[in-house]
């Protein structure tokens, strides 16, 4: 009897991941909300820069970075859903609504394994540190040949780094 009461205990004790969840979205929420912030007052400073007939000397990487930093927060935030949907789905219950009429789920955040939500949240975060890369990159000066050829093999060590990601989980 002890026993039955402790696994009943034990497994009802998995709705604390219900925090995790909520706060997961409550997060991604707010990421949201900020990058689209960040895109207004981006766009706010192009719509005042051509109004004043003002060019500041980088606006363009200024412009570009403030843009590539919004889509930076919003990968987070996609990290911060997937994350919370997988719990869910994987310690409470699979998420009816995410089912068609027919009954087939839609396999864009189906998790059924630690391993997936593992492979999607990292594939998501890579492709955050592409953009941070890039909005470095955007910032970044060169002042000879040899920067040159360590921004093209860092472009290179990215591209087959992204390469070799896409291969992840397919079948030969």
């Amino acid at each position: 009897m002890i026993e039955k009461i402790f696994e009943n205990t034990l497994w009802t004790s998995r709705f604390v991941i219900i925090l995790a969840v909520v706060f997961g979205l409550i997060g991604a929420i707010i990421l949201f909300v900020v990058a689209s912030f960040d895109i207004y007052d981006t766009a706010k400073f192009v719509l005042n820069t051509y109004i004043t007939h003002a060019h500041p000397e980088h606006f363009h990487e200024e412009v570009v970075g403030g843009i590539i930093g919004a889509v930076d927060l919003y990968l987070i935030g996609v990290v911060m859903i997937i994350f919370s949907f997988g719990l869910y789905e994987l310690f409470i219950s699979d998420i009816d609504a995410a089912k068609d009429e027919d009954g087939k789920e839609n396999q864009l955040l189906a998790i059924h394994s630690l391993d997936q939500l593992k492979d999607k949240i990292s594939k998501v975060i890579v492709m955050v540190l592409v953009v941070g890369f890039f909005q470095k990159v955007g910032h970044t000066s060169y002042n000879g040949a040899l920067d040159l050829f360590y921004l093209a093999l860092s472009i290179t060590a990215v591209s087959v780094g992204l390469y070799f990601l896409s291969k992840v989980g397919k079948a030969h």
